[in-house]
């Protein structure tokens, strides 16, 4: 399962600063599909907490930014439409999240954008 998410809002930047990411429930991963006014890598790793996912940078590790109560790896999964607030890490810029998409399908990783994203980011 994929999920769209779209990122806008944030005050303090761009007053048109966007991102759109796919998550990967599977492989835990996150990728760019597109965005302007937000420094945001190509990709990076999706970690669950109690009431937050935070995407995080693929290297270091470190969150990039916090949405909150997007439950993404629920049985359910999150629905589109469903929306939050979110939380630019490291800043004091806040925005907002919403599920622009809910892919169902069962898409292999080696044929999917976010394959060749990860496999760039390991040398392959």
């Amino acid at each position: 399962m994929r999920i769209a998410i779209h990122l806008s809002t944030f005050e303090k930047t761009h007053p048109c600063a966007y991102a759109i990411v796919w998550i990967d429930r599977g492989a835990q991963r996150w990728s760019r599909e597109s965005h302007f006014g937000l420094a945001l890598p190509a990709s990076g790793i999706v970690h669950a907490r109690p009431g937050v996912t935070l995407l995080c940078d693929a290297h270091e590790r470190a969150p990039l930014c916090a949405l909150d109560e997007l439950e993404w790896q629920s049985e359910s999964g999150p629905f589109e439409g469903a929306a939050g607030s979110a939380q630019w890490c490291g800043d004091t810029a806040r925005g907002h999240w919403y599920v622009q998409c809910v892919d169902d399908e069962a898409t292999p990783l080696e044929h999917s954008r976010l394959h060749s994203l990860l496999a760039d980011d390991a040398g392959i």
